[in-house]
């Protein structure tokens, strides 16, 4: 590719490319859009050949890495056989086979695996599988959801309805009716109980509880809730966090849905974040890691309690899309299966999680790091202006930080990460589950640098 090529690409994406979740405005004359052309393991490389840690696995997605041909091998072998096919009152081989694979791989008894394209679907699903259940018993008044503030749960007006992020929102009012905040998991920032994390978490599933006897509970359908919570920068539970909305959710009859879009398939260690907390839900939305990003596919995954009501004849759940469950996709997903287990990527990820948080840990004698929280390979990092009161900035200090001096610095340092959460100030870093120590040390020393030069320019 030529020096005229580059700049042919990013002149003909800032015409006719409309970017998600971008300022288009950005990418003017003299500011190129960066185009990615190509990917190897950890790494990917932009149209003038520079290389970048992908610090964030793509959109937390990429979890065996790039440039398995054998996930590409398997993509051509199904287009040659079946490319496309619905499942509307039909199935196709690799539907069938991943779905007994996932089921296999869920825990307790949801073994009822439905398809979508992505995690905005199926959370979307989940919520309307929830109300045509309830329908169906006999309760049609439980169509309202809970879910925690900041949380982040999909784009569609449904999921989106269910996302806690205000800014986010309000382009779109009015959304859905019949959803409601409550505490999330956040103890650096927590309001009440600040010195004991069991207490806190008591307390903020607890407001669980609370938030379903205010809205009457046979009103409400569904509790959303993320292992790790993403938006806002990794949120872990407090210990006895799940088993406590677990009692609550059986105490009311409402479902526990466990959207792990981000958190399933390795991303902590284990298939899934319900795993790695030992709690059982009603429903499990997954996508991203499915396929480790080689194609889209996500599903909701539901109990056989919940799908009971629907083997009667003359019932169905009058839901789908079109793509969902694609046989090439389908492929895909079961090659990318594949691959974690003759690699053995959850173990990997157990046994570098240690060295992963000690080195991401040694930060903390920068002074503009506050917190360092996450699980497995999924950590944000929380920077503030004072660490000892914990005073974070405003927002025209966020705004050079974050989009003035972080974003920048750190791409021209080769790291690809989120330096800005929607405007909170965390850097988060979610790394491909194939990386170990060299890719630890370059993460861990790139932030150190970039970092220190942050709190040297604000004055520290």
């Amino acid at each position: 590719m030529t020096e005229a090529d580059d700049r042919t690409l990013s002149e003909r994406a800032r015409r006719n490319l409309w970017m998600h979740f971008t300022r288009l405005g950005s990418y003017d004359a003299a500011h190129e859009v960066p185009v990615i052309v190509r990917g190897e393991g950890a790494y990917v490389w932009d149209q003038h050949n520079k290389r970048y840690l992908d610090g964030l696995s793509g959109l937390f997605t990429s979890q065996i890495g790039h440039g398995r041909t054998e996930l590409g091998q398997a993509a051509a072998k199904q287009a040659s056989e079946l490319a496309y096919f619905p499942l509307w009152a039909y199935a196709h081989p690799r539907a069938v086979e991943l779905a007994e694979r996932v089921a296999s791989l869920a825990p307790g008894d949801l073994n009822r695996v439905f398809f979508t394209s992505g995690g905005s679907e199926a959370v979307e699903s989940a919520w309307k599988l929830a109300r045509q259940y309830f329908q169906i018993v006999g309760q049609p008044t439980r169509t309202k959801v809970i879910s925690r503030h900041i949380a982040y749960h999909g784009t569609s007006m449904g999921a989106l309805s269910i996302t806690g992020i205000p800014a986010l929102k309000t382009p779109f009012e009015p959304l859905v009716p019949g959803t409601v905040r409550v505490p999330n998991t956040n103890f650096y920032r927590a309001p009440e109980h600040g010195d004991d994390l069991v207490a806190f978490g008591r307390w903020a599933a607890d407001e669980i509880g609370r938030a379903i006897e205010r809205e009457g509970p046979e009103t409400v359908a569904a509790v959303y809730l993320e292992p790790v919570q993403n938006a806002g920068g990794c949120f872990p539970p407090p210990p006895g966090y799940f088993d406590r909305v677990r009692e609550i959710c059986d105490h009311h009859g409402v479902l526990l849905v466990s959207d792990e879009v981000i958190c399933a398939f390795g991303r902590l260690g284990e298939w899934f974040g319900a795993d790695r907390y030992g709690y059982l839900p009603d429903i499990i939305t997954v996508a991203k890691g499915l396929t480790s990003g080689y194609a889209p596919l996500g599903a909701m995954i539901a109990s056989d309690r919940l799908a009971e009501p629907f083997l009667k004849e003359s019932r169905s759940f009058t839901h789908g899309f079109t793509f969902a469950g694609h046989p090439v996709s389908c492929a895909v997903a079961l090659a990318n299966l594949e691959v974690f287990e003759h690699d053995d990527l959850l173990g990997h990820v157990r046994a570098t999680e240690g060295s992963f948080r000690a080195g991401l840990e040694s930060l903390l004698d920068v002074p503009i790091v506050g917190e360092v929280r996450g699980e497995g390979f999924f950590y944000g990092i929380e920077l503030v202006k004072d660490q000892a009161t914990r005073e974070s900035f405003d927002e025209d200090e966020r705004e050079w930080l974050l989009r003035g001096f972080l974003s920048g610095a750190l791409l021209e340092a080769g790291l690809i990460c989120r330096a800005d959460d929607r405007g909170d100030p965390v850097v988060q870093l979610s790394p491909p589950l194939i990386c170990g120590q060299e890719e630890i040390d370059f993460m861990v020393g790139t932030l150190r640098s970039v970092l220190s030069e942050a709190w040297r320019r604000i004055g520290g």
